[in-house]
């Protein structure tokens, strides 16, 4: 059993870990998690859509999440964990384990692996010396071949002792959930839950002659005597019991020169030298205190069950006495409790791995795409537009236009001519300059003639520049309001053609894209605004801005398609 001064002096030693630890994770959450600086580019943890940080294998999963066809990123890469620990190794059987400044110690390593937010596994070796020593006297060792072959089990009284050197390794599957919280991002301690399956080879010894090959029957005695008159009924309270193992200490030497009782089937001659090799069951618990990225502290204690026979020997005694003399078996078998203190560290680049996954809180990026959206599929915007033209409500210059009518980029209706009469008023659509002022209906005041009302020439088609959001395609509010100014003058205009030419030749998507964009203002102009397809020559994939489409008249006798085959079809919107 642990000694209660070790329990608290533990629970001191984390609770003042822990200070730094949460005061770390204050001070990080202020400056990135608050500010929003940080979590406008990525999350608390990882930025989730950086593929560094996702392996070969997961690619294609990630791959469909960058392209909105899949909801979930791919696990990350996360770091190994390796550590080693010290603490106080004790059997809990026959015997009374003695404390870790008496010899009962334990060290070990391990290397743990996540395989998800909860759970991971963990290989863990242990070496250790674990040391019993009896308080009450025993004459039931008839059976006991350490022994009973130098002391005489009808009127020698022995104190049991043992030492026991063991190799323990552990498989252990490792659950931990504290890490999925709802209201803070990262934690700064870990509690965690764990079960395996172990191996453990030992040998015990026990302390039965001095360093002369004598026995210490007599010394016993004295001792014994000394405290007889508590120790007759074996009721000795816990001073007098110290009092009595410190006399016992001091009488013996350290030697352990006689190998304790086994069972010889149990006994593996080849890598494990003599030592007795047995399978048992392990779990326990443990905490560990983050101190940064890749170290951390933990507490833990691992209590070791036995699976099988043979394992009421780790202290070297399996006999219990009911009446002197007559010893039976114990039913019992013995226990290993390993209570220690580690240094954990986690292998791994930061630029190309996260912490260990129970580090790490899973709505870390379900939390940051809703605060701060960045891959959220959103829907576009309604807003209000009382007169229909297209241009909302808040950047209408002219609300209450009539249905149907061209407007501007402003919501005015088109004034192709500038003379300050709207076209769907305008009797003279394009009035010369020097015509100029005009009349309520649009006409100028120099004599007509008979083409003053149908003034041509495809110098009055202004060139225009469409910008298009990366990757789209589709007509949005403003290059509607540049088509149908466009549209207003084509139609005044109608032997004019014009060139649109779409920009974009630095990849197959790019050329792609360019052909999409060119053939869907061509579509627009000639679906909505009643344009003939064949007034448009058809030209992608040029040098320039990719997010843009160049529009001009085309220069007298110019020809071109009106219609191109898209260069990969593969890759159209």
């Amino acid at each position: 059993m642990i000694n209660k001064k070790y329990v608290l002096l533990a629970s001191f030693a984390a609770a003042i870990a822990v200070q730094p630890a949460f005061a770390q994770e204050s001070s990080s959450t202020t400056a990135k998690g608050w500010s929003g600086r940080d979590m406008t580019y990525r999350g608390y943890n990882y930025d989730y859509m950086d593929t560094n940080y996702v392996p070969k294998s997961r690619m294609k999963q990630q791959s469909k999440f960058l392209a909105n066809q899949y909801a979930f990123p791919s696990k990350p890469r996360n770091m190994w964990e390796v550590g080693v620990k010290f603490g106080q190794l004790n059997v809990s059987g026959d015997v009374p384990a003695e404390m870790l400044w008496r010899g009962s110690w334990g060290l070990g390593v391990h290397v743990r692996k996540s395989i998800g937010y909860v759970f991971s596994v963990r290989a863990d070796y242990n070496y250790g010396n674990a040391k019993g020593l009896q308080w009450q006297p025993s004459q039931g060792y008839v059976y006991n071949s350490a022994w009973n072959t130098t002391y005489n089990p009808g009127s020698d009284k022995v104190f049991y002792n043992y030492r026991t050197e063991l190799h323990q390794l552990n498989l252990d599957l490792v659950a931990s959930t504290n890490n999925i919280r709802f209201h803070r991002a990262k934690t700064g301690i870990s509690f965690y839950g764990f079960f395996g399956l172990s191996g453990i080879a030992y040998q015990t010894w026990v302390n039965t002659k001095d360093a002369s090959g004598n026995s210490y029957a007599q010394k016993f005695e004295q001792i014994y005597q000394q405290y007889a008159n508590v120790t007759a009924t074996h009721q000795i309270e816990y001073s007098q019991r110290n009092k009595v193992r410190k006399d016992l200490r001091d009488a013996m030497d350290n030697t352990y020169e006689t190998d304790a009782e086994n069972t010889q089937k149990n006994r593996r001659p080849g890598i494990f030298g003599r030592k007795t090799f047995l399978l048992y069951g392990s779990m326990g618990l443990g905490t560990q205190i983050r101190l940064s990225t890749h170290w951390n502290v933990a507490i833990e204690d691992r209590l070791t069950i036995p699976l099988g026979g043979g394992s009421d020997l780790l202290d070297g005694q399996r006999w219990a006495e009911q009446t002197p003399g007559f010893p039976v078996m114990t039913q019992s078998t013995d226990a290993l409790n390993f209570f220690s203190v580690g240094l954990n560290y986690n292998i791994g680049r930061k630029s190309r791995n996260v912490e260990p996954l129970y580090w790490m809180n899973p709505l870390d990026y379900a939390y940051t795409e809703i605060n701060t959206p960045r891959h959220m599929m959103l829907p576009d915007p309604v807003l209000a537009d009382a007169d229909g033209d297209g241009i909302a409500d808040q950047l209408d210059k002219c609300p209450g236009t009539p249905a149907g009518v061209a407007v501007d980029a402003h919501g005015c209706p088109m004034d192709t001519d500038g003379d300050g009469v709207p076209d769907y008023m305008d009797k003279q659509l394009i009035t010369p300059t020097e015509c100029q002022p005009v009349d309520a209906d649009g006409v100028g005041n120099c004599p007509c003639n008979p083409k003053c009302g149908t003034l041509q020439t495809c110098a009055n088609i202004p060139a225009a520049s469409i910008s298009f959001g990366n990757n789209a395609s589709n007509i949005n509010s403003a290059a509607q309001s540049q088509l149908a100014v466009l549209a207003a003058h084509m139609q005044a205009n109608p032997t004019c053609k014009v060139v649109v030419i779409g920009n974009g030749n630095g990849s197959k998507v790019q050329q792609q894209r360019s052909w999409d964009r060119v053939n869907a203002i061509i579509e627009y102009m000639s679906e909505k605004n009643g344009v003939d397809r064949g007034r448009f020559i058809f030209q992608y994939g040029q040098a320039g801005d990719a997010n843009t489409v160049m529009i001009r008249a085309a220069a007298q006798d110019e020809e071109g398609p009106m219609n191109v085959p898209p260069p990969f079809p593969n890759l159209k919107k």
